[in-house]
Formats: C-alpha cells, structure tokens, sequence
C-alpha cells in the first residue's frame, strides 16, 4: 500500500492524477439521540427519505430555495474531538467540572486506574497517538460507554484537552457564534472515509486512508455534490494548500482539475467579492490541519484568516461558513455516537483483523460554529449534524436530489440562523488573534507530559 507521505511527495502542483491526502423547515433528525447527560435535541416525528429526493419536491432541481445566502464557506480542519477543543467553552455540553474546575471525566488505563481528562502541557502533540483508525474508534466507542479511550491504541494522550488559553480565538469563534455540540463526524473512521462522506453522503466502502482505493477504486454510485453543482452550472471551487478534498474522487478531479486552485486564490477572491456558491477551503496537510504532531496554533491561525477575509469582504453580508473538524483524531469525548441511517448498501470493506461494524453509527462529536450575518446570537444548536448536514444545506439552497439516504435524512443547519430579523451580526464581531503570529513558526517543538501532572 502507498504511503500517505510518499504518495504527498510524488505529487506536482500542476499534476493531473492529484489524489486527497488527508436545519430547515423539514429538519428531519438522521439518528437517535445520543446517551449522555444532555440528549440531542430533535424533530419528534423522523421521516425516511431516499437518494433523489429534492428538499422540495414541488419545485425543480437546481431553484434557488436560500436567497439570502449566496455563499457557502466549508472550513474542515482535522482530528480533534469536541471535549479535546471545546469542552471547557461552558455554554454548551462539555466537560462535567468539579469543585476544582477541572474535568470529572475518565477513562480507565491499561492497569484499570482512572485517569481524568487533563490540560495539555502545551500546543504541541504527539506524533503517533492519539489514534482514529477503524478498530481503534469501535474500540473507544466501548458499546455506548465511551470508556475504551485510553485502553485503545489512543494512549493516555486520548484524555488530553486544550482550553480558552491556547486557543482563544476559537473560543471566541463557538462563543460568538452559533456553536454546535451535536456535530459528529459521518463515522467511526479516519480522514478518507469522513471526508467521502462530505462530498458524496457515503464513504463507499473505505474504512481507511489507503492510497490504492483513492487512485484504482470504485467511484461514488451517485456521484459527489460537486456533479450535482455541474450538472446546474452552480460555480464551486476546493482552495487548497497542498491537496484537494475533491481528489477522493479522482477521475472527476481530473475532469475538473480548474475548479480546484491554490488557496491564494481564496483571499483573492473573497477581497473582490468572487467567491463561489459553494467552495470547500483547505490547510497544508502537513503542517497546519491541526492533525498530530502539529502545533494546533498554526491551524488556528489558518482558520482565523479563512474567516477574517470572509468577514470583512464584500459579500459577507451574503456568506455562510462552516467550521468543522473531519474526525475526533482519537481524543476523548463523552458523548457516545447515536445511530445513524446506512447511506446505502456498500457494506465496509473490512479486513480479518478489524472490528465488525458498519455505517449506521456516527463517529464522535467534532467542535463546529455556524458564522453568518444571520446567525442567532447565544445560540446553542443541540441538533444532531453530521457532515452530510452541508450536503443538504447545499441541497436544501439548490434543491437538488438527494446523494444517498444519509444526506436525504440530514439535518441542513438553518436552526443557527434567523432570516426573519435583522441580521445580527451584519457588522462583523471584533475576535481575538490567534496565540501565533505569522502561521508559520510553531510556538513548541514537541509534546508536554503525557498525561500532565500540572494539567
């Protein structure tokens, strides 16, 4: 099998085979609620839709349903669960606080001791563990108790968190806008399959990040939202930094290898007003989606300028982005994945020695913020998201039929947002900085203790 590093090696900027590395008015629920302390707010009444159902189906495909948004920004960082980022926010589920202030929350080690969740050392991370493979998850997962974090091969790091402190601008971002802590990645996997699930409602199949099925496998049955987009002359674009997300789907890529531009690109375009309907907007895989072993500031950073430029150029007033994380990365989060509908009949393709399973539960809780002028403020979205919820945003705007019956059954965000006042933040907040200046220089060279006796 190829290796993720030298198939990213082999790659030219100009190359034509590039390959990935790595709530509206129906809002009808995908799953069940999640057991925790605080259930997953949903519709009461689920209704069973199909891939090619269109939100409305008395109108065609391809009518602008969303007039007040013109604009859809997907900001999709990499590997860190909802409790690691977010659970010391405090106005949302998070982390259960002693008297202390510090996390209750606990998995047992390998000798079957508590070990509670504590403050990294610094912004630095290992560089092999925490893990978010396939068994690895299930594992964790622990039948619903979310109690196999540490025993799996995540480690004692699993239970590692960052706070305000280390990530302020964040913290700002999910408490000034709507923050959503029901967001769970699409399934209990790695990158690859997660991000299938963003462009095509399914994962067809891949359980893994391996190279081979990327550049010799099978293709979406029912194509990706991107074809969708085509087929309506919908104008999209992947800004990436050093490679595409459309790339999982790699003969279309290449069929479509303009619409996919180096992130400069971005800034370029949200300064003139040019965005697209659509576009997807990507970090340096190696260096800043916040993925092990990176410094996280230098994501931060990334994403900080992501919504700056959107925010203050001329089309803000007409612009929705997304800020979302691919997986859990194999850090610790308390609330188990509910049930999630099967996107179709593609079972896993899995070896002897991986945990049974399948596609019908979601992975864990990833933090995500809906920004927009016509986000609620103190708003709190309890609803169940996953990342096809984009897909039927994206849908629910065009209209246009559903992929598979994970996105037809998604919810498509609109609880976050209020079309029938004045925008609220039609003047764009004043959020901090990043800790890191120049999104270059990393502020550590390595990890703190593990786990961190000072935390």
């Amino acid at each position: 099998m190829l290796s993720r590093r030298t198939f990213l090696t082999g790659l030219g900027a100009g190359a034509a085979t590039y390959a990935l590395h790595a709530c509206t008015s129906d809002r009808k629920p995908s799953g069940g609620a999640a057991s925790s302390s605080s259930a997953a707010s949903t519709t009461t009444t689920t209704v069973v839709r199909a891939a090619g159902d269109r939100p409305d189906p008395s109108k065609p495909e391809g009518v602008d349903l969303l007039p007040q948004i013109d604009h859809i920004v997907v900001v999709m960082m990499e590997n860190h669960s909802y409790d690691n980022y977010l659970g010391m926010l405090g106005r949302a589920d998070g982390f259960t606080l002693g008297t202390d202030g510090k996390p209750t929350n606990s998995n047992p080690d390998a000798n079957g001791q508590a070990l509670k969740a504590f403050h990294m050392a610094n912004t630095c991370q290992l560089p092999r563990q925490p893990s978010q493979a396939w068994s690895a998850s299930h594992k964790q997962y622990a039948d619903g108790t979310n109690s196999g974090f540490v025993q799996s091969d995540s480690g004692p790091v699993a239970m590692g968190y960052w706070a305000g402190d280390d990530i302020p601008f964040y913290y700002a971002l999910a408490n000034t806008f709507p923050v959503c802590d029901r967001w769970f990645g699409s399934c209990l996997a790695q990158t690859f399959p997660n991000r299938r699930f963003l462009i095509a409602g399914t994962a067809w199949g891949t359980i893994n990040n391996n190279l081979d099925f990327v550049t010799s496998g099978p293709q979406p049955p029912n194509g990706t939202i991107f074809h969708q987009l085509n087929k309506h002359t919908i104008p999209w674009k992947d800004y990436y930094t050093s490679l595409p997300t459309v790339g999982l789907a790699l003969p279309f890529f290449q069929a479509n290898s303009d619409k996919a531009v180096k992130v400069e690109q971005f800034f370029a375009d949200a300064a003139a007003g040019n965005l697209p309907a659509f576009c997807l907007v990507e970090p340096d895989y190696d260096h800043t989606s916040e993925e092990n072993s990176e410094d996280i500031t230098l994501g931060e950073k990334f994403t900080s300028s992501v919504v700056d430029a959107v925010m203050h150029g001329p089309k803000w007033e007409k612009t929705l982005l997304i800020w979302c994380y691919d997986e859990h990365g194999g850090y610790y989060d308390h609330v188990p994945p509910p049930v999630a509908i099967a996107p179709d009949n593609i079972p896993p393709m899995l070896g002897a020695s991986d945990a049974p399973g399948d596609y019908t539960r979601y992975g864990f809780r990833v933090p995500a913020a809906i920004v927009s002028p016509y986000a609620k403020r103190d708003y709190v979205s309890h609803v169940v998201h996953d990342h096809t919820s984009i897909l039927k945003l994206v849908e629910t705007k065009f209209n246009l039929p559903a992929l598979t019956a994970r996105d037809a059954n998604a919810d498509n965000l609109l609880d976050s947002l209020d079309f029938d006042n004045s925008p609220a933040f039609l003047t764009p907040p004043s959020l901090p900085k990043s800790h890191n200046v120049d999104g270059v220089t990393a502020l550590c060279s390595s990890a703190g203790p593990v786990p961190n006796p000072a935390g």
